[in-house]
């Protein structure tokens, strides 16, 4: 094997403490809620065309991939980049597209890469203009 069980297990660890910073947490949280047509922010495109939308898991699991993202990207803190680059994997099951999506070839892939490009990214400042913080998974 080229991993064992307590290598893993370690692996996991590390990436659980991964730091990230609030804002980039509360982008996580963004995204996954624009997925839902009932939400009063959602985009327009997605009323249109989704059935039902990520639940509120998804953005634990945004989260949670971004970290992994990140180590394998050689760093051990969380960007928004890296909650972008595992989007389409955490979300695309999450989506349910409605018949007019279906019928217009419109899949969940499409609506996430339209949504990363819609939703703003949080700015990282703390009160005072200073950067905020980063917080281990472990303290949320």
């Amino acid at each position: 094997p080229i991993l064992h069980a307590e290598q893993i297990k370690a692996l996991t660890r590390i990436i659980r403490k991964v730091p990230i910073a609030d804002h980039v947490a509360k982008y996580a949280l963004q995204l996954a809620r624009m997925t839902r047509r009932n939400e009063p922010e959602a985009p327009d495109f997605i009323k249109a065309n989704v059935l039902w939308g990520a639940g509120p898991r998804a953005s634990q699991y945004l989260v949670l991939g971004a970290k992994a993202h990140a180590v394998l990207m050689g760093r051990m803190f969380v960007t928004h980049e890296d909650i972008q680059a595992i989007a389409p994997p955490v979300l695309r099951h999450r989506i349910k597209t409605n018949f007019n999506a279906d019928a217009e070839g419109i899949t969940a892939d499409d609506l996430i890469r339209k949504l990363i490009q819609t939703v703003p990214v949080i700015p990282g400042e703390a009160a005072g203009g200073q950067p905020q913080l980063f917080r281990s998974a472990d303290a949320g």
